[in-house]
């Protein structure tokens, strides 16, 4: 192994792993809203069979095993396990047992997702999360995942992003159901909330209430800044913006929260300018116009360690163990990921170092995947898919990361040398 100048060492506990998603990697989820979307030709292009890990998961699994991973997040494709409104299918459930079972078998503690952007088709039909049954329906369908897989799981995660969601797609219309409303998007986000509270309870009810069934969300999460240093509009436009896509849902959802999931990735420099809703959260500014803006990701989003400190610093208020349950960057050049990972890796030990209650870190991807709008074309991997034939190639960043994960240190120095 090698040895560091002045390396510094994260708990012997540390969950180390990377995420997927059901419709991201699976293949072939032919009964969700997804799906649906894309035969509309809306999309550059359709998930198809996507990374087939429907049927590649215990391959996949033993590649995480080899890069010394000890967690994996995942998520169950609601639509494959109840494709007709109260019909579950027990096919679907015994192939999430076998992904389980292999989970475990490779030592990977599996990390459960009930909600992950696809709803299936029969609740899309009836208004998605406008549908007032659409909490109980989801409730429902955790008590079941729970009442089947609970012997094997103790780590829920309820709903990924749920604020990222609801404006894609329900006020900006960029995904299913495409609808551009800032009274639905807020009436979409209490469901949403509602639903993640009937379902904490759902599963705590069927699994007991004590300390060893941990359910929490995955929070996507931004670092804020004003655009113009010395304007207290801009100022005050980022304390709104902080409050309602930070903090908003954590704060209504904390009685059930047993721990924090944090997707971090970027932040954004905001400018004030106009008012009324939704104006009142101010505009985003282009990065271009910041000199001390860093580099960007193949997608354009600013990369900036440092905000991953600041946000687990800012979580860390609500007394709850944090994951880090995505953080990742798309890149054609496998360097810069390296130095991702290992930059954001020394800022998260900063935080923790000053008693930040971080639990893990999560990368994402563990795999190459749809990035839903924006098709295959970003590049988020720890493992390289060549989508033509579905091999699978390990990165050389992910060799590294492997080593962080296996040994628990990681260099003080910025030096990103493969």
């Amino acid at each position: 192994m090698e040895k560091y100048e002045n390396p510094f060492s994260f708990p012997p506990d540390f969950l180390w792993g990377a995420a997927t998603s059901s419709h991201q990697v699976e293949g072939n989820n032919i009964h969700n809203d997804w799906w649906e979307w894309e035969t509309t030709g809306r999309l550059k292009e359709p998930s198809g069979m996507a990374c087939d890990h429907w049927n590649r998961f215990r391959e996949d699994f033993q590649l995480a095993k080899s890069l010394s991973h000890n967690a994996h997040r995942f998520s169950i494709e609601w639509s494959r396990v109840e494709p007709e409104e109260g019909c579950f299918d027990e096919k679907a459930i015994s192939h999430y047992k076998e992904v389980i079972a292999s989970l475990r078998s490779n030592r990977l503690l599996p990390i459960v997702t009930l909600y992950h952007f696809t709803l299936p088709l029969w609740l899309a039909k009836q208004g998605g999360w406008l549908c007032p049954r659409a909490p109980r329906l989801f409730a429902r369908f955790a008590e079941r995942m729970a009442k089947e897989l609970g012997q094997e799981v103790d780590t829920w995660v309820t709903l990924n992003e749920p604020e990222v969601y609801v404006c894609k797609s329900y006020l900006m219309g960029d995904w299913p159901p495409g609808i551009k409303s800032y009274k639905k998007c807020v009436q979409a986000m209490f469901r949403l909330l509602k639903a993640h509270t009937l379902a904490y309870h759902a599963i705590k009810n069927t699994l007991g209430r004590g300390p060893s069934t941990r359910i929490g969300i995955a929070k996507g999460v931004v670092v804020f800044i004003p655009c113009r240093a010395r304007s207290a509009t801009d100022k005050v436009v980022i304390q709104i913006r902080d409050f309602f896509f930070n903090h908003f849902f954590v704060k209504a959802a904390i009685r059930s929260l047993d721990f924090i999931g944090l997707n971090y990735y970027s932040r954004n420099f905001i400018r004030s300018g106009r008012f009324g809703l939704p104006a009142i959260f101010g505009d985003i500014c282009d990065p271009a116009h910041h000199p001390e803006a860093g580099n960007k990701n193949s997608l354009g989003w600013e990369i900036w360690p440092e905000g991953i400190y600041q946000i687990v610093k800012a979580f860390s208020r609500y007394k709850r163990p944090i994951l880090i349950t995505e953080n990742g960057i798309c890149t054609n050049h496998d360097e810069e990921r390296l130095q991702f990972i290992e930059e954001h890796l020394r800022a998260l030990k900063k935080a923790m170092d000053e008693e930040a209650p971080v639990i893990g870190y999560l990368y994402w991807s563990l795999l190459d995947n749809f990035e839903w709008a924006e098709g295959f074309s970003p590049r988020f991997g720890l493992i390289e898919v060549d989508y033509k034939t579905q091999e699978r190639k390990i990165r050389p960043s992910a060799l590294r990361f492997a080593q962080i994960c296996k040994s628990g240190f990681i260099s003080l120095s910025s030096s990103t040398a493969l």
